[in-house]
């Protein structure tokens, strides 16, 4: 199964960050961004696959766009961040990309994990 993952953790408060909406992009040939899926992080911080059942994962550029502000307000935090915006490359052969988030109100860290 092909898959675009993540996980995000609040570092500040030393948890998952539960709740956060994720949103993911594909760009198109034509340059255009264009929304695939927008979830929200379960429980324990993650969106398994970000993509629909039916979307195998092409390559291209992928957006991941996670609504950080509104965390943080919801936590009753003041979060320096609005959104954190990670553009990744899918090359040729991948079939899972795992892109964690490491979050605190004024600054992230983010990999490739696996």
């Amino acid at each position: 199964m092909s898959r675009i993952s993540t996980h995000v953790l609040d570092t500040a408060l030393g948890r998952p960050a539960a709740g956060m909406m994720v949103h993911l992009d594909y760009v198109e040939p034509t340059g255009e961004w264009r929304e695939i899926s927008a979830l929200a992080t379960d429980d324990d911080g993650r969106c398994a696959n970000l993509l629909p059942p039916d979307q195998a994962l092409a390559p291209g550029q992928y957006r991941l766009s996670f609504e950080t502000g509104t965390y943080h307000q919801a936590q009753s935090v003041h979060g320096l961040y609005l959104t954190v915006d990670i553009t990744v490359t899918v090359r040729p052969g991948d079939t899972h990309l795992h892109v964690p988030l490491l979050l605190s109100p004024n600054g992230y860290t983010t990999y490739r994990g696996s």
